[in-house]
């Protein structure tokens, strides 16, 4: 049987959301395509008129969540600069909900372990959230690249520590610290440029 155009594209987009979530929550190799295309009312045999392979799969899906991820701090950044970031990134909500929440903080190490072309598109990625973050910093920010790259990585740290301890009340106090050194560091950054005391 052959589907219109408009239909096989939903089955796509379908198939590359719910992947998305499942690797996010479960992580990439413990996300099997029987789950991902049952989930999508999908059979097995329905994922390769639209994926080569799942390692296409990965590429394509985790390209959608970084684009989302993206998205949603420009947005953020819009309406409260690096403070909404920081009440959005390490929010309890976000660390109890890895399936919708980043993917940088849910898959790096699996990530590393992907073929080059998947490492390519995620460094793509990740400059042009980077580029949102420094682009929102006060035009005096020292490095504001370099900035930025140390802001991210110390949310996306944050988030991986507070997500892998049993306490909740550690946890909580990881995403709490975890902020604070971040507007530790844009303040700084700013500061020592501008000639103001840190």
């Amino acid at each position: 049987m052959r589907y219109e155009k408009g239909r096989k594209d939903e089955s796509r987009r379908r198939i590359t959301e719910i992947a998305a979530e499942r690797f996010r929550r479960d992580g990439i190799a413990a996300s099997g395509l029987a789950g991902i295309m049952g989930e999508a009312g999908l059979t097995n045999g329905a994922f390769y008129p639209h994926f080569r392979s799942k390692a296409d799969l990965v590429r394509e899906s985790l390209g959608a969540a970084l684009e989302d991820q993206t998205n949603l701090m420009r947005e953020a950044l819009a309406a409260g600069g690096l403070e909404a970031v920081l009440a959005i990134y390490l929010s309890a909500e976000h660390r109890d909900n890895p399936g919708t929440g980043c993917a940088s903080a849910a898959l790096l190490p699996e990530v590393a372990r992907q073929p080059a072309e998947t490492r390519d598109l995620f460094a793509q990625q990740l400059e042009g959230l980077i580029g949102e973050l420094a682009d929102s910093f006060p035009p005096q920010t020292r490095d504001p690249q370099g900035v930025a790259l140390g802001v991210y990585a110390t949310l996306v740290g944050a988030l991986q520590l507070a997500r892998a301890v049993p306490s909740k009340a550690l946890s909580d106090q990881i995403l709490s610290a975890g902020a604070e050194a971040a507007r530790t560091l844009a303040r700084t950054a700013s500061d020592a440029h501008s000639g103001q005391p840190a």
